[in-house]
């Protein structure tokens, strides 16, 4: 067997391609459509959940805000670096400030039905986003750079702390 040495690296040619601009278009349209959302027609539609379902809604609207936050910072980072306007040392020094982490559903709680159908939409698209920025994350940088990242995310600790220490008052 000869040893292949002219590879190449799909997630990096993925990186500076068309189908890139479309990811970071499609990205920054939802931090744009959940931002506008959340401060107008999400505010109504919270209004009218009873108490234990409001108090879902707002811990899952700042994740959804944080998700979208680490997303956005994601894209603008790969963006800059396809850009050129950063090497590869600075992006994996500034991609260190970013938190990609796994995010649990909560569409098993059951106040999640009670939820307005808008919000349910917007979270089920950011986390469809997060899942294909960490598979090519994890392509473009390793798993290893993937692991690292995956430390405990302080908000969430908190936002976690908040959901059982208000769902205990609720019971």
């Amino acid at each position: 067997m000869v040893p292949v040495t002219n590879t190449v690296n799909l997630a990096e040619k993925f990186a500076h391609s068309e189908k890139f601009k479309s990811l970071f278009q499609d990205g920054m349209g939802l931090v744009e459509e959940s931002a506008s959302y959340l401060d107008g027609k999400g505010r109504e539609n919270a209004r009218n959940l009873t108490r234990s379902a409001a108090m879902l809604y707002g811990s899952e609207s700042m994740r959804l805000t944080t998700r979208l936050m680490q997303l956005a910072s994601w894209l603008l980072l790969q963006r800059a670096a396809n850009e050129g306007e950063m090497s590869r040392e600075q992006l994996l020094e500034e991609k260190k400030k970013i938190k990609l982490e796994e995010t649990v559903n909560r569409a098993d709680h059951p106040e999640w039905q009670n939820m307005p159908a808008d919000f349910i939409d917007l979270v089920s698209r950011s986390l469809a986003l997060q899942n294909r920025v960490m598979s090519l994350d994890a392509e473009l940088y390793g798993k290893q750079a993937s692991e690292e990242k995956q430390t405990s995310n302080p908000v969430s600790q908190q936002i976690d702390l908040l959901s059982a220490a208000l769902g205990a008052m609720k019971q």
